[in-house]
């Protein structure tokens, strides 16, 4: 099973290969491996930790504040420096790579969320490496992910990944803590939609001292990244070409199939979406596109009701009023009554700006009403 669009997330104790230093052949490696996949149509987001690390060991500090200010003091520090050394290696490759940093408050907030997964998908399709990072110098306790478990579960989901790989300094999720309990056995799957509690227990949490993640917290991202239609992996950074064998489906680490499907997990976010009580009455041509597969664009819309901000939840409804689909919307409703009726290409002329060629995108509805066929004869 190969994965075509997939996330790597590089924990602190990985990049430093279990010491109080970036290891800098460990970080060429992951770019090495990354650019092989993609040679073969791979797209890769890489979430990295390790800024706190690479400003500590800047700063000559043998060991990280406790307070916050210090810990976003030396995230301002190293994220630069981490950042150099991705950009440094992957340009010898010829690889274009780009830096995204993140809070919890760009993926809960409907406008940010829109914005993040517009540019981190345009960046993936045009090729580019996105390295995504939490925003850790303005991030306060209220809108931090608290680590980049939590962070990359989210991208995953975000972007519609078919693979989420975490890999940390064990070989997976173990029956007991495996530097302590001689007896330990690798969990090699979890398919239960419930994760049993003895394997919460036997997560711990981290004691090296490294990150501010363990176990448990991978186990958190890996259940609600599955939950969102993605498989995920939980392996060992260290072992020989572990990106490029995860990708290609060799069987390693503590495997999470999903439990629902890709499709499923967004007809479920639109479904559960708070519903804007606005609606959009489009013609009889874009009834039948979007019954085949089609996308909504202002051509085919006849009218706009209610009032809404852009990615709200509408419903789509047909000549005769019948409710055709949900969907989320590319533009506000403000913006949407100066577009109906007009081609694309006529958009930015009338707005100024333009958020794509689609008002909703067909990955953003749910059809709920297939159009009737005309019988022959």
């Amino acid at each position: 099973m190969e994965s075509h669009r997939i996330i790597v997330k590089v924990g602190t104790s990985t990049l430093t290969a279990g010491t109080r230093r970036l290891s800098i052949p460990r970080i060429f490696d992951i770019t090495r491996q990354i650019i092989q996949l993609k040679e073969s149509g791979a797209q890769i987001a890489l979430v990295t930790s390790g800024a706190i690390a690479a400003g500590r060991e800047a700063m000559s500090m043998a060991e990280a504040p406790r307070f916050t200010p210090g810990k976003q003091m030396l995230a301002a520090v190293g994220q630069p420096r981490l950042i150099a050394f991705y950009d440094q290696f992957f340009r010898m490759f010829g690889q274009v790579s780009a830096q995204v940093l993140l809070t919890r408050e760009d993926l809960t907030d409907r406008n940010r969320y829109l914005n993040a997964r517009g540019t981190i998908q345009e960046l993936l399709e045009a090729g580019i490496v996105p390295i995504i990072n939490e925003n850790d110098t303005v991030a306060t306790e209220e809108i931090r992910f608290g680590d980049n478990d939590n962070l990359c579960a989210l991208v995953a989901s975000l972007v519609e990944a078919d693979l989420l790989l975490l890999l940390t300094d064990q070989a997976g999720l173990y029956t007991g803590d495996p530097r302590k309990d001689k007896n330990a056995e690798l969990i090699r799957v979890i398919e239960q939609a419930e994760i049993p509690t003895e394997y919460w227990a036997a997560a711990g949490g981290s004691d090296n001292g490294l990150g501010t993640g363990g176990m448990v917290t991978k186990l958190r991202a890996a259940d609600l990244a599955r939950r969102a239609g993605v498989r995920v992996i939980i392996t060992s950074g260290s072992e020989s070409d572990v990106i490029i064998k995860a990708a290609r489906g060799t069987e390693m680490g503590t495997l999470f199939p999903p439990l629902v499907s890709k499709l499923e997990s967004r007809k479920r976010f639109l479904l559960a979406g708070k519903r804007s009580g606005g609606a959009l009455s489009i013609d009889e041509g874009a009834t039948k596109a979007l019954c085949r597969g089609g996308s909504l664009l202002p051509v085919g819309i006849k009218s706009v009701q209610g009032d809404f901000s852009r990615g709200a939840t509408v419903r789509i409804l047909d000549i005769s009023g019948a409710e055709v689909a949900l969907g989320m919307t590319s533009y506000d409703s403000v913006d949407l009554r100066k577009i109906i009726g007009l081609r694309t290409d006529e958009i930015e002329a009338i707005l100024g700006f333009t958020e794509g060629d689609e008002v909703v995108h067909h990955n953003n509805m749910l059809l709920l009403k297939p159009v009737a066929r005309k019988q022959k004869g």
